[in-house]
């Protein structure tokens, strides 16, 4: 799962919205029993929203992938469907 927004749309919950929405298609339409997303250590905001969307963190990936021309570290966070449940869908 990849995921960007824009500063001026900060804040206004727009991306946890469209994440549970993700999610449950994937789990509930598409029949998937995983989602994933790898996330730079640095990237507290990412990690706030992964862990709000009900994502564990299951390790850790060093240079995982080139940003910007560097090699980047990255965290791995997943929800199984499993361990979904209605508490992370939106009403």
């Amino acid at each position: 799962l990849g995921y960007y927004a824009f500063a001026p749309s900060s804040g206004q919950g727009l991306m946890t919205e469209g994440i549970e929405a993700m999610v449950a298609h994937a789990f509930e339409v598409l029949g998937l029993h995983r989602v994933e997303v790898n996330i730079q250590p640095e990237n507290k905001r990412s990690i706030a929203l992964a862990q709000r969307c009900g994502f564990f963190r299951e390790g850790f990936s060093p240079r995982y992938l080139k940003v910007g021309g560097r090699w980047r570290d990255h965290e791995r966070w997943a929800l199984l469907t499993d361990e979904w449940n209605g508490s992370y869908r939106r009403s």
